[in-house]
């Protein structure tokens, strides 16, 4: 009986019905896009904030410690620190080694280069230029893991904007890179030679050929860019390096991630290491890297934390309107249709209903048309969050029950919100006075 005059109520009045479902329907249709894009905004972010490049700098412990008297550096000019390339694997088993996605290391050097022009029909030799500048990098490198597996990585990861005419250079053969800048001064195009050197040369050595130019708009356009098993070799450093980039996925950091871990209690210390700022996992990378000191990019790392706070305080404010616009919409909508059916609702009461069964039939109405409304604004929702998704992104967010099941306990409580000052009035009339048409 009970269901049977709820269904009996909505056949009657469908046009008020239709509006309550329509309104709830496009209030949770925006929540559900907002959320499903909120869900999904940071891991879409932070694969996008990679192309800004590395988010972390390691550098030796020894070039950080200070050797001033007096305000005096007496540090050598020439001194040079280096760390052994042969812990870099163990980057990669930290607590958050899937959240480190690249990293490369760096050797830098000055050297004599001789370049080999090819003019006329030959190749033509100009003059040893001195003291040239020479960067050696991994492209794409493959570093065996201690589990057995491999992962690859390089500069073309750690730094992604780095623009390359040609191709990189194969760390197997005898090739670089050259700079744009030091391309179009010495006149080299891709195809030509250049034989490197360092210290007394008794004899040419044998040339690297010009495989790419690339254009980074930094000290690299001024430089030549070799593996860095040749650099080593060049600088008579075998197996060493002097700087590492590393790009990690990271979440903004807030005041707790900028405390010093050496304050914070066990309990602290472990709620802070097991979030993903880059504040812990360039602790956790200092562990497992001795005598080195990692250092955050803090226009990189800042930049992605102010931009995700911001995007998801919009998407936060938009669910907010929405929810408050679907309220008010359920509210007028049911004080329209309380007045409406005033005289059943006192028709009921004359018959022997109590004010807690009507306020039950009504709340049951409410709770039909909110299932209803929800799941038909989850639906909209998934097409709207997919065109948002597309169009920011160029992936739309997957479909998630967990998003479903909140936007149905919103739209309850949405309803029953909304619909509540009028019920509670629905309850309180009089039988006696409606019924005589006062």
């Amino acid at each position: 009986m009970f269901l049977r005059l709820i269904a009996d109520s909505v056949k009657r009045r469908p046009r008020r019905k239709l509006l309550t479902i329509a309104a709830l329907a496009l209030g949770m249709a925006v929540v559900t896009a907002a959320l499903s894009v909120s869900l999904d905004v940071g891991d879409r972010l932070a694969a996008e904030f990679r192309s800004l490049g590395a988010n972390l700098l390691v550098t030796p412990q020894a070039d950080s410690l200070p050797l001033e008297i007096g305000g005096v550096d007496y540090r050598p000019a020439n001194s040079v620190a280096y760390l052994p390339e042969s812990d870099l694997p163990k980057i990669k088993s930290v607590f958050w080694h899937n959240n480190i996605i690249a990293f490369s290391p760096i050797l830098e050097l000055r050297v004599e280069a001789l370049p080999f022009v090819y003019r006329a029909g030959k190749y033509q030799s100009a003059n040893w230029m001195d003291n040239v500048p020479l960067i050696g990098i991994w492209t794409d490198h493959v570093v065996s893991l201690s589990d057995g597996a491999k992962f690859e990585t390089g500069i073309s990861k750690t730094n992604p904007w780095w623009q390359i005419e040609g191709r990189w250079f194969s760390e197997s053969a005898k090739e670089c890179v050259i700079g744009s800048a030091f391309a179009k001064r010495n006149r080299i195009t891709i195809g030509d030679s250049i034989s490197l050197a360092t210290g007394p040369i008794t004899k040419i050595p044998s040339p690297h050929t010009v495989t790419g130019i690339v254009s980074s708009g930094g000290s690299e356009d001024e430089s030549i860019l070799v593996s860095l098993s040749q650099s080593q070799l060049l600088a008579h450093q075998p197996g060493q390096y002097q700087k590492l980039y590393v790009s990690a996925l990271t979440i903004p950091e807030d005041s707790f991630a900028r405390r010093d871990p050496k304050t914070m209690t066990d309990k602290e210390r472990e709620r802070w290491m097991c979030a993903a700022y880059v504040s812990s996992i360039a602790y956790s990378i200092k562990e497992v890297l001795p005598g080195s000191d990692v250092h955050v990019i803090h226009r990189v790392a800042d930049g992605e934390g102010q931009i995700l706070n911001r995007v998801r305080s919009l998407l936060w404010l938009v669910t907010f309107a929405a929810l408050l616009a679907a309220a008010l919409a359920v509210g007028a909508s049911s004080a329209a249709s309380v007045i409406e059916r005033r005289s059943e609702l006192a028709l009921m009461k004359a018959l022997g209903a109590g004010s807690t069964s009507v306020g039950f039939l009504l709340a049951a109405e409410q709770l039909l048309l909110a299932f209803l409304g929800g799941t038909l604004g989850y639906g909209l929702g998934l097409l709207l969050a997919r065109v948002v998704g597309t169009r920011i992104f160029g992936v739309a967010p997957a479909p998630s029950l967990l998003v479903l099941g909140v936007i149905l306990v919103l739209a309850i409580l949405i309803t029953l919100l909304g619909s509540a000052l009028p019920l509670r009035r629905a309850t309180c009339f009089e039988p006696a006075p409606i019924l005589r048409g006062q």
